[in-house]
């Protein structure tokens, strides 16, 4: 059989790979996507979406239990563990339903299989009626990652979870330890911890949510304490003794090693690139600790290929990926797209309460040689803030001294994933302090603490 000749070919199609094939369609290029599990990839099916899906769940539980606060009633308040993973599940296949939905409508041809790329510009898809063949001048690989295993901590769905068994529990744990603190980690640990479960956090490094600004780390510690978490840093859990319906951990800090018992483990160390059994040795593709190494606009070095997304290193964000899709198909169709700015892209945490990022920390704004200008705003003095009953938070804005740009901005509290935006735009168009001081914010809203942490910047803030 005569190989299939396309413009361009994606391999795989999490946001990254979807977005890339819907704008090269739209751009005029013949695409095909080939995908090897569910379309949509781990994100729609097993990562940002249904992990969303189950917070709200939990955020609605804790809001239920403080009815009282509103002067609300609300008895016999319980969940049904099934029925909010089912509600999760409902979720992420409307979702990836609807990418089959966009690549019908564009034109794409989908073609489900396992890929590997025997040749330059060759993808041979291995499908259950054989081995198929196609070809391209331009191929984007978008095979994302996967959770990262460590030696003695290997999940194996029944006592030591990976996310996967996490967003479909057979049980709900009642003692929780949970290995890792960045977004995954908390997240999970969020949500057990609201419906119940007595939760620990081991992190390795020195504070909770270690990519984020101390301040931000520091404050969101403290939240998740008072909620009921224990959180341990500077440890490592060194290895894990099975037995039957317990898990004994042995935990060591500076102090020495010690032992807790738990019925559930999660395991959030990170990822690692799905770059295995592609022929990208062989193809002269360079890659480094499990990812593939790009110049700015995704090419990997070899003509014709890009890759993009989590497989081409950090950060790994849907966001970033999707973007860097729309990048390479506009490349790829003849056009002079920008390369993707990685100090312009958001970092959100969907924990309670919600951390959210963009740019320079303080740190490394001070070790980059800046001299600064740092500004605060709590929710306590926020009128909406109050009003929600959410005071807990906190905004900080990071501003080069000479010149206004805004370097960095970090919140922490309520909805900050959706106040984030403002500050992410800010500084695409390159805003200094004068732009936002003159900006007038709503009232009431959650943002004008944005504006009120610019305004504490330079020694001029109203409410606080």
């Amino acid at each position: 059989m005569a190989a299939k000749t396309f413009d361009m070919i994606v391999i795989g199609s999490g946001p990254g790979g979807y977005v890339a094939a819907i704008r090269g369609a739209q751009l005029g290029l013949n695409v095909a996507v080939v995908e090897r599990e569910h379309l949509g990839g781990i994100c729609l099916n097993w990562g940002c979406i249904p992990t969303k899906a189950l917070l709200r769940s939990a955020e609605v539980f804790h809001l239920m239990h403080r009815a009282k606060d509103f002067g609300l009633k609300a008895g016999d308040i319980g969940f049904d563990l099934d029925a909010v993973i089912a509600r999760s599940r409902g979720v992420a296949k409307q979702l990836s339903g609807g990418i089959g939905h966009l690549f019908k409508k564009n034109k794409i041809t989908v073609i489900m299989g396992e890929a590997s790329l025997p040749k330059k510009g060759v993808v041979a898809v291995k499908t259950d009626k054989g081995t198929e063949e196609l070809t391209a001048k331009s191929i984007v690989l978008a095979t994302g990652a996967r959770a990262r295993t460590l030696p003695g901590l290997e999940a194996d769905g029944d006592l030591v979870w990976t996310y996967k068994h996490a967003l479909q529990p057979k049980r709900m744990p009642k003692k929780l330890l949970v290995i890792g603190s960045g977004a995954i980690g908390i997240e999970f640990a969020s949500f057990f911890n609201t419906l119940g479960a007595d939760t620990t956090v081991v992190e390795v490094m020195d504070r909770v949510l270690p990519v984020e600004d101390a301040e931000i780390s520091t404050f969101a510690k403290k939240q998740f304490v008072k909620q009921g978490m224990k959180i341990l840093e500077k440890t490592t859990v060194k290895k894990l003794d099975r037995g039957n319906g317990k898990v004994t951990a042995h935990l060591e800090d500076a102090k020495g090693t010690t032992t807790q018992d738990f019925d559930t483990v999660i395991s959030a160390v990170g990822i690692v690139g799905n770059v295995e059994n592609l022929g990208l040795e062989a193809l002269g593709v360079k890659i480094d600790r499990t990812h593939v190494v790009v110049d700015e606009y995704c090419r990997t070095g070899v003509e014709g290929l890009y890759a993009i997304g989590d497989i081409a290193g950090a950060p790994w964000l849907a966001h970033k990926a999707s973007h860097e899709g729309v990048m390479v198909a506009e490349l790829i169709a003849g056009g002079h797209p920008h390369p993707i700015k990685p100090g312009a892209i958001a970092g959100c945490t969907y924990c309670s309460p919600q951390v959210a990022s963009v740019g320079m920390t303080e740190e490394k704004a001070k070790a980059a040689g800046y001299e600064i200008k740092v500004g605060r705003f709590p929710f306590i003095g926020n009128g909406k803030a109050i009003a929600l009953g959410e005071p807990e938070g906190l905004i900080k804005t990071v501003f080069d001294a000479k010149t206004g740009e805004l370097l960095g901005a970090h919140m922490v509290g309520a909805e900050v994933t959706e106040l984030i935006q403002g500050y992410i735009i800010g500084r695409t168009l390159e805003t200094t302090e004068a732009e936002l001081i003159e900006t007038v914010f709503p009232h009431p809203t959650l943002s004008e603490a944005m504006h009120e942490s610019v305004l504490d910047a330079y020694g001029r803030a109203i409410h606080f």
